[in-house]
């Protein structure tokens, strides 16, 4: 049975304490806090299917905190595995941060304080597993938490289709066609979370690393937590081979990626089809995660700053102007394509 509220129905006073209380009434004893420049609005919608709960969460621009209870009993510790809708949001957890778009997911594990974030409007998918019932269904696989399944390709545009159909059809579905279809869904979920990186060295030894090196960065830009160790491992070098190279060509790995990064943020700000988006949105999209180092850099870079920029191109930025509250749902067939420049 679905449950739904929406600030549409609340007088605009009431709104904030409205809402509060009905997250924590699926979140627990969360600490979130609103961005004030913009009027807040969002709805929560909840949906059952083979005994698991998915809710859509749509909501302006806030952030939150969860710290569980320090002794949560195993058989209240669940997975939370969390899809993008729209916008772009952050996910933080023991020290990794991982920055979605629409399509993609990420797993949270409940008993682990962690953290939220977006700069503007955004709706987010959360399907709440029993841990153990997760870790019975992905075997041998370790979960991993704050990882991103990129939803542009392959199994992982497949896993962001299924779960959307799966909100939509909740209420049609009966139990042992729910039993099977989430059956589905976490297998398609494994192997996600099972399929390793491809090591770039492995099929072409001998063979100069460095085009393959900046095809696997291109392909991994926007991964926040994109790092030199990462890359060399792919590559199957050491990571001081791996500066070896790139100081040869006048650079450092950290430069490159942060170039290639600030290059397509360019492109974005200056590009109409983005103009919906924030500059933090972009930003945050490229594997930026802090809006201020962000604009520093891109100033540093193009002597420019990103809200001059736009600004050139579109006198009234989309900041400025006011935001509706979309009443999903998805819009599957336009789930962005990220490729490699």
């Amino acid at each position: 049975m679905s449950q739904s509220f929406s600030t549409d129905l609340v007088p605009a006073s009431d709104r904030l304490e409205a809402w509060l209380w009905n997250a924590r009434q699926i979140c627990g004893d969360c600490q979130f806090r609103f961005h004030k420049h913009f009027p807040f609005h969002g709805s929560i919608e909840r949906r059952k299917i083979a005994g698991l709960e998915l809710t859509l969460f749509s909501s302006s621009a806030l952030s939150f905190n969860k710290f569980p209870p320090a002794k949560l009993w195993p058989e209240n510790r669940a997975c939370i595995v969390i899809t993008q809708i729209a916008g772009v949001r952050q996910y933080n957890q023991a020290g990794k941060v991982v920055v979605l778009s629409k399509g993609d997911t990420t797993l949270i594990d409940s008993g682990i304080p962690w953290s939220s974030d977006c700069a503007g409007d955004c709706a987010r998918l959360y399907l709440r597993v029993p841990q153990f019932l997760m870790e019975r269904k992905l075997r041998n696989i370790k979960i991993p938490s704050a990882t991103r399944i990129s939803g542009a390709s392959g199994l992982g545009t497949t896993l962001f289709h299924l779960v959307t159909s799966l909100y939509q059809q909740a209420e049609e579905l009966t139990p042992e066609e729910g039993a099977a279809a989430i059956e589905a869904y976490l297998r398609i979920l494994s192997g996600c979370i099972g399929a390793p990186r491809p090591a770039l060295g492995s099929a072409h030894r001998g063979t100069e690393p460095i085009p393959r090196i900046l095809q696997y960065i291109n392909h991994h830009l926007t991964e926040a937590t994109l790092c030199p160790a990462d890359i060399a491992s792919a590559a199957g070098i050491s990571v001081r081979h791996l500066h070896r190279l790139f100081s040869r060509r006048g650079s450092t790995v950290t430069d490159w990626i942060r170039l290639r990064r600030l290059n397509h943020c360019w492109g974005d700000l200056s590009d109409p089809r983005s103009r919906q988006k924030s500059i933090t949105e972009i930003a945050f999209f490229w594997g930026f995660n802090d809006s201020a180092h962000f604009s520093h850099a891109f100033k540093k870079q193009f002597g420019v700053s990103p809200r001059s920029l736009r600004s050139r191109y579109w006198p009234e930025p989309t900041e400025t102007k006011d935001r509706k509250q979309e009443h999903l749902f998805v819009d599957s067939d336009n789930l962005r394509q990220v490729k490699p420049s």
